[in-house]
């Protein structure tokens, strides 16, 4: 990387937290996107030094884009937008959508997220094979995380503003939500 790095930003999504820098060579037009420290986007010679990159980020190819905005004289603006949000509208939207728990199986780190929206379950950026019943208080979504028995109940909380409630259970054991 050289000395042109001028914004670098942590985007949680479901398949797992990457990595967003971006480089912009004001002298020589040079635009170069990186993601998770893998190059995706470089532009050399840009001669409108403003406006706007749009790329995809994870295994759901999520858009985001970075807007290049003149400030004043010769300094600059950059901002991280996602499906079209800003980050942090975008993080505070997902943080409705999803329930993100962290937790240590066997000396591995693992980040399970749930999607409400379609009950989808990744872990470490696998979409987890699942299978879902009915029970007497709500539901239970099973799945498997190496040889642990994982289980996402959802069960209301009786009250319309705090709508369902979402535990994550390993082996039985409850496991706290972590907020991202």
């Amino acid at each position: 990387m050289s000395g042109d790095l001028v914004g670098v930003w942590e985007v949680a999504l479901s398949d797992g937290v990457h990595r967003i820098e971006f480089e912009h060579g004001t002298t020589t037009g040079k635009r170069v996107i990186y993601i998770d420290g893998k190059e995706i986007v470089r532009r050399d010679w840009m001669f409108k030094l403003v406006g706007k990159e749009t790329f995809n980020v994870g295994s759901a190819a999520t858009k985001a884009t970075i807007n290049i905005d003149a400030v004043s004289g010769f300094a600059y603006e950059y901002t991280l937008e996602i499906n079209g949000k800003s980050l942090k509208t975008y993080m505070e939207n997902r943080s409705k959508v999803t329930n993100t728990w962290l937790l240590n199986l066997d000396g591995i780190d693992c980040r399970v997220v749930l999607e409400k929206d379609t009950m989808d379950i990744w872990c470490n950026g696998q979409k987890m094979e699942t299978a879902g019943e009915f029970v007497e208080d709500g539901t239970e979504t099973h799945f498997t995380l190496s040889d642990h028995d994982c289980c996402i109940k959802a069960v209301s909380s009786g009250k319309r503003r705090d709508g369902i409630i979402h535990t994550l259970l390993v082996d039985g054991t409850e496991i706290a939500e972590t907020t991202e």
